[in-house]
């Protein structure tokens, strides 16, 4: 990760309006830096392409670096992640509106994990409550990060049953990192933090604002491969983030419910409009496309010459279950999960693979990547 001085410099661009992806880009390549550009002169900026607005913000009271931001950064598990940096969401750098940057209390590790979100009505049936903690469960137990905003009722079910599996979990908030809303959430989201992470797009100490929680709900939906709505009114903000996901070209799913219940309508209108009705976790797992996820949408640090070497000629699908597999050991319900194979299919290949030199069995009936450090094949 950048300094602490580079990172004090992205909180501030992070914060700065009239700034987008692209304008930020184009001030890098001119400038050099994060903090290049907080130091340049107003001048300097405008000539390299910066709006008067936000131009004007920097040279104010208002954008400069906080001493809240610095005592937070330097805080055990806090990080602010540049949508440039390696670890941040690869699926995120899709969205028209992409965040400049994003505030990350906890692990690094479920930003580029594949997930799926699960939302719906603040104040849930018994029904719905168990429906959500029941599916994040199992789908958690099957390797998938667990997604949602951290609010009452649905998400809280959802964070929960992932937690219950052991299994990670992502919550995004519609506030700053610092502040957790709703308060009676407190404790919940110190065990996400503590087994998965909170993320948020907005400036510390940012309090809850209606206008948030749309613009929070995009990066729910982008950030998945799927949304998985199990109860929600008519005019639920959780029918937003479907609508998201549908624009993304992400997959939806919506459990149905009872006629009678209010709370089944939206989820009644989305199966209506073409959402896949689901009644199991398996539902979900047929549906989404982990072999894509892996072969074209997470971007990987280049391999060593040694390790391209290794894999040259090797069949496509060996490679996909290779990606998938990583250097930390897995379990085979895992990497099915994960490449979107049959079982068979992923058995069969990791026997391969294993002969071949390119995993090892851990224990557990777990396995994973062998690392190749020089040439000559030695590893």
């Amino acid at each position: 990760m950048a300094d602490l001085d580079d990172l004090l410099a992205w909180a501030v661009l992070a914060r700065t309006p009239a700034l987008d992806v692209a304008g930020l880009t184009g001030l890098l390549e001119r400038l050099g830096s994060a903090d290049a550009i907080l130091a340049s002169s107003d001048r300097e900026r405008r000539l390299a392409g910066m709006t008067a607005r936000s131009a004007a913000y920097l040279s104010s009271e208002a954008g400069q670096s906080r001493a809240a931001e610095r005592h937070w950064l330097t805080g055990e598990r806090h990080h602010l992640v540049p949508f440039m940096h390696p670890s941040f969401p690869t699926l995120l750098r899709g969205l028209a509106d992409c965040p400049l940057a994003l505030y990350v209390s906890g692990s690094l590790e479920p930003l580029n994990e594949p997930q799926l979100a699960i939302v719906g009505s603040r104040s849930p049936s018994a029904q719905g409550r168990e429906n959500a903690a029941a599916f994040a469960e199992c789908l958690g137990e099957r390797g998938l990060c667990i997604a949602s905003g951290a609010a009452e009722g649905i998400d809280s079910a959802a964070h929960r049953g992932a937690l219950r599996a052991q299994a990670l979990t992502l919550a995004v908030l519609g506030t700053g990192i610092d502040v957790i809303y709703p308060r009676c959430n407190q404790a919940l989201a110190q065990q996400i933090a503590e087994r998965g992470a909170l993320i948020s797009e907005f400036a510390l100490g940012t309090p809850p604002r209606r206008v948030n929680f749309p613009q929070r709900n995009r990066i729910i939906a982008g950030i998945s491969l799927g949304t998985l709505v199990v109860e929600a009114a008519r005019r639920s903000g959780s029918l937003i983030t479907a609508r998201q996901a549908v624009t993304l070209g992400r997959e939806v799913f919506a459990i149905p419910g009872s006629i009678h219940n209010p709370l089944a309508r939206g989820c009644h209108e989305l199966i209506k409009a073409g959402a896949s009705l689901v009644e199991t976790a398996d539902d979900i797992l047929r549906e989404l496309d982990f072999s894509a996820f892996f072969a074209s949408h997470l971007a990987r640090p280049p391999a060593s010459p040694v390790a391209a070497a290794a894999t040259a000629g090797m069949d496509k699908d060996h490679k996909i279950l290779l990606d998938a597999l990583g250097f930390d050991p897995v379990d085979l319900d895992t990497l099915v999960v994960r490449s979107g194979f049959k079982a068979d299919a992923v058995s069969s290949m990791m026997l391969i693979l294993e002969l071949e030199g390119h995993v090892q069995a851990a224990p557990g009936g777990r396995y994973s990547r062998v690392a190749y450090r020089r040439a000559g094949g030695e590893r």
